[in-house]
């Protein structure tokens, strides 16, 4: 083993890292200098990746948790040949593919999106139940690691807590975590704001802890050693590193583990860049030199994963030849289609609520999508989530032969799981849990958002009418802030979310058809506790006009000739509306009731058919249990609308109903009024 090249090769990624925040003036050196040691040997010796093949699908994972140690990253990176030395001096820069924080980039060797601390190493625990799952149906052929890298504030976080808990009941041995525990953070030394101890916690919760000085080469790769051979229990690594290795001030003195380096260009925190460079063995004419040795030596290593990678995709071929079926069930889960469904015999009860009516769907898809994998945070009987549990069974320790897992009441915790899920491959997620819990879920449905995972959210008990649970529980606020997602652009320039609030039974179906269809976005599913009507249709084939959900708005019920009044809702409050009409129907006014679950998919029809089915100039009235400017976008500037702007009560739903206003009467009152000054 050629010490000095390891070394010299730590030593670059330092001087990269150091160079890149100086020359965009902005950026996180220190603990990419600290994490240097730790990530190069990783990469050049543990990793096993494809370096001609970036997708290749049983590559082994790395998720970077704490996204603001991305020079350090991007620099080892640059070493396997996924970057080029001037994208790192475009560090932080418009249009540049070397970001602050990382940004999910398979084909460059980015397995996640990171930044928010505490959620990249808890997607590293779906990435890890995934290939458990997957492996668990195709065999130890398809076994890999699943790699994590975390520091003291993605510990200090509370999601990690979750991450832990699950990972360790679970058994997860693909699973691997480096503790960069350097002691620093951006304001304060970490012994400022915590004194636990951080192996015990991990060791009561079933892992494997192993201690070492986190810039020792040959602790380095002993630990890693040990931890690959794991067969029952995940692996902490926690390695004591220097924040700021090889930092020297203008003096020449020693600069390292200064908390100021954390945060800033070393310049500005107080050392010296140039001296730094030079007591790394750097060249201050060219700071963003590859050492001749350095490239050389990975080189060789690149070489050697070509042939690990092409040795592993014989052994591929052999088996697919053998396993035809299973070769072909392969593709398909790695494709992201579906089997065909036939959504239309799906039977639906009359009259029931659209949590039930998921439930009728989610037993179905548990027979037929075999990749598909559905959790809940310890409410599968009430979010109706169950329905697919009883086809299945939940994950437990060493057994994913199942496809549920209960997540235990940790929502955000599921939802980053649910991301890793996705963006390990090869399986479809879906989590449940009340609607007003989706704000302990935003962080990690924002990043899915970014990365565009198509995971699906079943969020039930959608409104006041959760009832007697009272406002704790009862969502008002949440369908605007989850539909302000329709109105966000991703990077690829899609509604960064569909967001789908059925009003029926059989709307529900096709919400769940058009969820699964998307592979685009995530896909929320708003759905009640309560009944709900089914609503009318003309044609006596309800399904067939809920296929018009695919166009996000439609029409349910019209008039002859033009409208008076057009009312509009999502959800539950169609119903409503239908009743509301049959009164107003009785003083000769003609009426179109429009169903909207998804305002995002409307304002993606062409014009000609938003016009048709709300068109200007006609008065336009909604009905929604959220707030009104729910629905603002839709009812236009003279509109009107009748919705909640306060907290809700605990009493019986249908009292609050009467209450808030949510009566066929007081739509009947609320249009008349409207209609007698949209006249003035």
């Amino acid at each position: 083993m050629n010490q000095e090249v390891n070394k010299r090769a730590a030593d670059n990624i330092r001087i990269l890292a150091m160079a890149m925040v100086e020359k965009a003036k902005s950026g996180h050196p220190g603990g990419a200098m600290g994490g240097a040691d730790f990530i190069h040997i990783l990469f050049s010796e543990f990793l096993n990746f494809d370096p001609d093949d970036p997708k290749w699908i049983n590559r082994d994972r790395f998720f970077l948790d704490p996204g603001h140690m991305s020079p350090m990253l991007y620099s080892v990176l640059t070493l396997t040949g996924h970057f080029k030395v001037d994208e790192l001096k475009g560090f932080r820069q418009w249009a540049s593919p070397t970001p602050g924080h990382p940004e999910l980039d398979v084909m460059r060797g980015i397995e996640n999106t990171s930044g928010p601390l505490g959620q990249g190493h808890t997607m590293a625990v779906g990435a890890a139940i995934a290939e458990r799952f997957l492996a668990a149906r195709f065999g130890e052929l398809f076994a890999h690691k699943t790699f994590a890298f975390i520091s003291d504030g993605g510990v200090q976080e509370e999601i990690s807590q979750g991450a832990g808990r699950l990972a360790g009941f679970l058994g997860l041995n693909n699973l691997i975590m480096f503790y960069d525990s350097n002691d620093i953070q951006l304001s304060t030394e970490t012994k400022a704001v915590t004194s636990e101890d951080t192996a015990m916690k991990y060791r009561s919760w079933g892992w494997e802890v192993i201690a070492i000085e986190g810039n020792d080469h040959s602790q380095i790769r002993k630990a890693l050693g040990n931890a690959v051979k794991s067969k029952v229990k995940p692996v902490i690594i926690i390695g004591k590193t220097i924040m700021g290795k090889g930092l020297v001030d203008n003096a020449g003195n020693s600069f390292e583990r200064k908390t100021s380096t954390h945060g800033m260009p070393v310049s500005e925190a107080g050392g010296s860049f140039e001296k730094s460079l030079v007591n790394l063995g750097g060249n201050i004419s060219d700071p963003f030199c590859i050492f001749e040795d350095v490239r050389h030596h990975y080189k060789k290593v690149l070489d050697k994963k070509r042939k690990i990678a092409e040795e592993w995709k014989k052994e591929k071929g052999k088996w697919a030849s053998e396993n035809t079926e299973l070769d072909k069930k392969l593709r398909l889960f790695y494709s992201g289609n579906l089997p065909e469904i036939d959504f239309r015999s799906i039977q639906q009860k009359e009259g029931t609520a659209t949590r039930a009516a998921s439930a009728a769907v989610l037993n179905v898809l548990a027979g037929k999508i075999e990749n598909m994998v559905v959790a809940s945070a310890d409410l599968s009987n009430s979010d109706k989530t169950d329905a697919f549990l009883k086809k299945t069974k939940a994950f437990t320790n060493g057994d994913f032969s199942g496809a549920f897992l209960q997540a235990g009441v940790s929502e955000l915790t599921m939802a980053a799981i649910m991301n890793g899920m996705a963006l390990h491959g090869g399986v479809i997620p879906a989590c449940g849990t009340f609607f007003v819990f989706s704000d302990y879920m935003k962080p990690a449905v924002r990043l899915a958002c970014l990365m565009s995972l198509p995971v699906k959210y079943i969020w039930t008990h959608d409104a006041f009418r959760v009832g007697e649970d009272g406002p704790t529980h009862q969502p008002v606020e949440q369908e605007a802030q989850i539909r302000l997602m329709e109105h966000l652009r991703n990077h690829h320039g899609d509604n960064s979310m569909l967001v789908l609030r059925p009003a029926d039974s059989i709307e529900t179906s096709i919400a769940w058809k058009i969820a699964l269809e998307n592979k685009k976005t995530p896909t929320a599913l708003i759905l009640s506790r309560q009944n709900i009507k089914d609503l009318p249709s003309d044609k006596n084939d309800r399904y067939d006009d809920a296929l018009q959900l695919k166009n996000g708005a439609y029409i349910v019920q019209d008039c002859k000739g033009k409208p008076d009044i057009i009312l509009v809702a999502s959800g539950s409050e169609v119903a409503t509306l239908v009743e509301g009409a049959s009164l107003l129907r009785k003083d000769n006014l003609n009426v179109r009731i429009v169903s909207a679950p998804s305002e995002g998919l409307f304002r993606q029809q062409p014009d000609s058919y938003q016009k048709s089915v709300i068109p200007e100039n006609i008065p336009v009235f909604g009905l929604t249990a959220g707030l009104s400017v729910t629905l603002q976008g839709l009812v236009g500037p003279r509109g009107r609308i009748w919705g909640v702007n306060s907290f809700g009560y605990s009493a019986p739903y249908k009292v609050l109903d009467e209450k808030f206003g949510f009566t066929a009467e007081n739509v009947y009152r609320q249009v008349n009024e409207y209609l007698a000054q949209f006249k003035m």
